[in-house]
């Protein structure tokens, strides 16, 4: 720990070191917005709330950086350095995504990631030096909305933050969402609501309303923010077959890469949630070579 600490002092610049001298990923991280002055950034508007990003990493050089970084792009931004402020955070000042390292001293990442989709609506995106493939598969088999391997571009995780508070709410994607006239307020990083539709298959009730699927019997399955924006893609697609890159595309607002498995573990969850043999799916098959398709035929109203 004490060598990640001293290799992030290392590339932070100087104040008195010229810019063209400063280390190149110094620069990746610093950025031209969070060195301006302050009388340059607009005054904050009282007649606005700034959407809530709390950030869950040991490094208090990172925490620093990434805080100031956000708060310029008018974020409200909360930083804490362990799991126990974390859960404090979000059971006094429950915010819209968090940014969470899995390297943390003498706590399972993983596991605070588990208790945070389990136990919260939050976006959650994991930014840790983890770059092995199986850590990017365990943590979005667990729910993760994005994975982002350190150093990373500070431009680059604001877009990726934007777009998954875009899935989330698309109010929120702004950092400022003008203040609501009267009446109620909808929860901090609820999904903006979609039409009142009920998309019947198999026996399932897709609603999309209410933002939950029924199982034949009856009973809900509980279902990601991801997890439900695939399957809408699915049933509102239904008997064709959907390649990866539409897939990623319609849910995450981007391309596939060629090492690229979101779908996959998404489409993985889905079946063992759905299917009764989820290693012989019957709902959602695969087509070699082509993609995925809802094979059941969809009734909507």
């Amino acid at each position: 720990m004490r060598g990640r600490r001293a290799a992030f002092a290392a590339l932070k610049p100087r104040p008195d070191q010229p810019v063209w001298r400063r280390p190149r990923l110094a620069l990746r991280y610093s950025s031209a917005h969070a060195n301006r002055r302050p009388s340059t950034l607009k005054p904050p508007d009282p007649a606005v709330t700034p959407v809530h990003i709390a950030i869950l990493d040991d490094e208090v050089d990172i925490t620093d950086l990434l805080e100031a970084y956000l708060a310029r792009q008018g974020y409200r931004v909360s930083a804490v350095h362990a799991g126990s402020a974390l859960a404090a955070l979000m059971a006094a000042d429950p915010p819209s995504l968090v940014l969470l390292d899995l390297g943390l001293p003498g706590e399972d990442g993983f596991a605070i990631a588990r208790q945070l989709r389990e136990h919260h609506h939050v976006g959650l995106v994991i930014i840790t030096g983890r770059g092995d493939s199986v850590d990017k598969v365990v943590g979005l088999e667990i729910g993760a909305d994005d994975y982002v391997t350190k150093p990373f571009d500070l431009r680059e995780l604001a877009a990726r933050v934007k777009a998954v508070l875009r899935r989330l709410a698309p109010a929120a994607a702004t950092p400022a969402v003008a203040a609501a006239p009267a009446g109620p307020a909808p929860a901090p990083g609820a999904p903006a609501p979609l039409p009142r539709e009920r998309h019947a298959f198999a026996g399932f009730e897709l609603d999309t309303g209410a933002r939950r699927l029924l199982a034949p019997g009856g009973e809900e399955i509980m279902l990601t923010t991801g997890e439900f924006d695939l399957l809408h893609v699915f049933v509102r697609h239904a008997g064709r077959v959907l390649s990866r890159d539409f897939l990623l595309a319609q849910t995450r607002g981007r391309e596939a890469g060629p090492f690229d498995r979101t779908i996959d573990v998404q489409i993985g969850r889905l079946r063992r949630k759905m299917e009764a043999d989820a290693e012989r799916p019957e709902l959602i098959k695969s087509v070699r070579g082509a993609g995925y398709v809802l094979v059941p035929a969809v009734v909507s109203r």
